[in-house]
């Protein structure tokens, strides 16, 4: 099937159908943000599910309950997707977490009134669009994706869902207001989880002892994330995901350690 047939348009960028609705989408254009909300922002296939571990448990102080008993999708949920309407956002407590691929000029009137906290995960074109190719080929809400050769000019001409990846990092990067935005990049964690853990604590006004740093990027180490059934999307019906075509949760490299692993890679110059 065509973009045309399995995605809508929205504000210039192609949505999935099955999980954007029109509802949905009217319900986050509506939706009540509170000032100390937590917004992570990613492009797709850019650290999101790891984000989605690390601010849950630094929240509660390290207590895994959370991310050993709820799916990602519902303890950390997309605000632009159908399951957001049927959670009853607006009842839990804050702080609450949250997550969206919208790029900048995407965010809703209510997001610029009240100006939540936003951490912005970026990553490597090269391994996103690696990550995105295997994702659109096992996800049967996406177009096929045909070869690297014909993916790759879909990505580059920004006709992927959620649009273009410079057009997203760009506008997120050139934000008007950026002092309540924090910018991590997917190599940074790669490099240091347990420094990376500290700055995202102390962006969150959540103090941590060096132990509890410790636990939290051990357990958040790739390898050891992959393990949770809550985590790694293993809980999602194969007609919709199907892992025989490839895991969801692949190998969790990036750009920076492939050139560490040959030489060495600086900090600088990660995207």
């Amino acid at each position: 099937m065509t973009e045309e047939e399995m995605y809508a348009t929205y504000k210039g960028v192609y949505l999935p159908k099955v999980v954007h609705s029109s509802e949905s989408l009217k319900y986050y254009e509506e939706f009540s943000f509170r000032p100390d909300d937590i917004l992570i922002v990613t492009y797709p296939k850019s650290g999101t599910t790891w984000m989605q571990e690390i601010v849950p448990l630094i929240m509660s102080q390290g207590d895994p309950e959370l991310v050993d008993t709820v799916p990602n999708w519902d303890r950390v949920p997309w605000l632009e997707e159908t399951r957001a309407c049927n959670l009853n956002l607006d009842q839990r407590p804050s702080p609450r977490v949250f997550i969206t691929h919208f790029q900048y000029n995407m965010m809703s009137t209510g997001f610029f009134k009240v100006k939540p906290r936003v951490i912005y995960v970026m990553r490597n074109p090269r391994d996103v669009f690696t990550s995105y190719f295997h994702f659109s080929g096992m996800a049967s809400y996406l177009v096929t994706p045909g070869t690297q050769t014909e993916f790759l000019h879909k990505f580059l001409d920004g006709k992927a869902i959620f649009g273009s990846w410079f057009d997203h990092v760009k506008g997120w990067m050139s934000a008007a207001e950026q002092q309540h935005i924090m910018y991590i990049s997917y190599e940074e964690m790669i490099l240091d989880l347990e420094a990376s853990v500290t700055r995202i604590a102390q962006f969150l006004d959540t103090p941590l002892d060096s132990e509890m740093k410790r636990k939290i990027a051990e357990r958040c180490v790739f390898k050891n994330m992959k393990k949770n059934k809550m985590s790694n999307y293993s809980l999602v019906p194969s007609e919709f995901m199907d892992p025989n075509v490839s895991e969801f949760l692949r190998k969790g490299k990036g750009y920076c350690r492939r050139l560490e692993e040959s030489s060495n890679c600086s900090r600088g110059g990660l995207l």
